[in-house]
C-alpha cells in the first residue's frame, strides 16, 4: 500500500524561516485566536525542566523573537542554560512547530523600542511585579501598581532594566501535520555547517 504524503520537501523552502512564515501566514488565514503563542521550554545548568506559553512578538533571519523579565524563573534559567525549545500548535489546522536552539539577549535598544509600543497598562505591569517571586497577596501587588500608575500620570514610564526581549537562535526546526491512521508527516530542518539540511522523520 502507498502511504499517503501531505507534506512534500520539494515544496517546502529551502530556509526554515521562510517555511514558518508559510505556516504562520496560513494560522492567521484561518483565524485562530492567538497564532503566536508558543510553549518555551527552559532548563537549569543541572538540567531540571520548565516550560510555559509566551507570545512569539517577531521572526527574522536571526530566529524567534520574544520579551520577559530577565528575573523571572525563565529569564534565571536561560541564563544558566542558554538553550531552549519552542513549540506551535495549531489544533485548527492541524500541524505543529517545533524548535530548538541557543538563546540570546535582543540589544537594549531594541527592547526598548518594544517596550515603547506597549499598552500603557502593560508597561506598568512590568515595572509592578517581579515575576516569579512569592508575594504577600493580590492586594499587595495591585498596590504597587496604582502607585506606580499614581507616578506617571502622563505615561511614558521607562523600560524595567530587567525586562527585555530574548532571541531563540534555531538550529533544528520541525514541521509536523497530521496524517491519517497517525501516519503524520514530520519534515525536519537542521543546521549542518552553516547551511540547512531538510530530512523527513517516521511519525
Amino acid at each position: 500500500m502507498t502511504l499517503p504524503s501531505r507534506l512534500s520537501e520539494r515544496t517546502f523552502h529551502s530556509n526554515p524561516i521562510q517555511q514558518f512564515r508559510r505556516w504562520f501566514r496560513a494560522a492567521e488565514r484561518a483565524g485562530l485566536p492567538e497564532p503566536n503563542a508558543m510553549t518555551l521550554a527552559t532548563t537549569t545548568r543541572s538540567g531540571r525542566p520548565s516550560a510555559r506559553m509566551v507570545l512569539l512578538k517577531g521572526i527574522d533571519e536571526r530566529g524567534f523573537l520574544f520579551f520577559t523579565n530577565y528575573e523571572s524563573r525563565k529569564g534565571r534559567e536561560l541564563t544558566e542554560n542558554p538553550h531552549a525549545a519552542l513549540v506551535f500548535y495549531w489544533h485548527e489546522v492541524n500541524r505543529q512547530v517545533r524548535v530548538t536552539g541557543r538563546v540570546s539577549k535582543l540589544p537594549a535598544a531594541e527592547s526598548d523600542a518594544y517596550f515603547a509600543t506597549r499598552p500603557l497598562g502593560s508597561q506598568i505591569a512590568a515595572l509592578a511585579s517581579r515575576q516569579s517571586s512569592v508575594i504577600p497577596s493580590r492586594g499587595a501587588l495591585g498596590a504597587r501598581y496604582r502607585k506606580l500608575e499614581i507616578g506617571y500620570p502622563d505615561g511614558d514610564p521607562p523600560r524595567p532594566i530587567n525586562w527585555g526581549g530574548y532571541c531563540v537562535h534555531p538550529d533544528e526546526i520541525e514541521f509536523w501535520q497530521q496524517g491519517p491512521n497517525r501516519l503524520h508527516d514530520r519534515l525536519r530542518y537542521r543546521k549542518s555547517r552553516g547551511a540547512w539540511i531538510l530530512e523527513r522523520l517516521s511519525p
